[in-house]
């Protein structure tokens, strides 16, 4: 009985990957080929992030290295933004702290993916580039996370992103200004698509929206507040309406829910 018992632990040892970290070239392929929608969709919206790039004064080189070095849409336009409105330096960190703050959480969740003895190198590589389609791709793949499976997609989305945020500068300085003031819309139909679905799906989201958008607005006529830069409003606006969504409507967890 022991030496069965000791045989079939081995087969199952054998069976399984001895390093899930390991590069793969099967596995880099399949994250190349999951990455290949996501750097299409990619380049669009960034197309239209380097005309607020423009507008905020930045070279294409200095578009690209911005939009390689933050693959963050809702963060990186708010920080073009306050560069283009005069805001320090100060404030575009926090801004852009608090408009990334959810890929803190998904990275959480990814770092419980890793096998043991992973090296520690592979989860500040993937850390760099943890987006909401990345994040789904890769916590989608069962088992222990392979890293390179991760890179595979990267290689193709992170150029992708920059280099749309450059060719949208590059537009923005050939085209003429109407053109350009065009274009601009295509950044508010991206946010749009950012809120209308949840908003669809959860009334208070919705409420939470639209009570943003008539705070936001009041801010700028209000006594003492209107006087508060651009940053500094939009800054005490987001973490004060999302500390108060967060305590008014806690979201319940799976085990609340199955309670009831």
């Amino acid at each position: 009985m022991e030496t069965t018992h000791e045989s079939s632990n081995q087969a199952l040892r054998s069976a399984q990957p001895a390093k899930p970290y390991a590069f793969s070239r099967k596995v880099f392929c399949e994250g190349m080929r999951d990455g290949v929608p996501i750097a299409l969709g990619y380049f669009a919206v960034s197309f239209s992030l380097g005309i607020a790039a423009r507008t905020a004064g930045f070279t294409p080189l200095q578009g690209f290295v911005a939009s390689l070095l933050n693959n963050a849409s809702a963060g990186e336009y708010a920080a073009f933004a306050l560069i283009a409105s005069g805001a320090t330096y100060l404030e575009v960190a926090i801004i852009t702290l608090i408009a990334n703050a959810r890929y803190l959480l998904m990275s959480c969740a990814l770092a419980q993916r890793f096998a043991p003895g992973t090296p520690f190198f592979h989860r500040l590589i993937i850390g760099y580039d943890v987006t909401d389609e990345l994040f789904g791709i890769t916590i989608a793949r069962p088992g222990y996370l392979n890293p390179f499976y991760t890179y595979g997609a990267i290689a193709l989305a992170a150029p992708a992103w920059a280099s749309g945020t450059a060719l949208g500068i590059i537009a923005g300085n050939l085209l003429p200004l109407r053109a350009v003031s065009a274009l601009s819309v295509a950044l508010y139909g991206m946010f749009l698509a950012i809120i209308i679905p949840p908003a669809r799906k959860d009334k208070i989201v919705a409420a939470l929206v639209a009570i943003s958008f008539a705070l936001s607005f009041a801010c700028t006529y209000l006594p003492g507040i209107s006087a508060l830069s651009d940053g500094t409003r939009t800054i005490i606006l987001t973490v004060a309406i999302s500390c108060a969504g967060a305590l008014l409507f806690p979201v319940k967890t799976q085990s609340e829910e199955a309670e009831q």
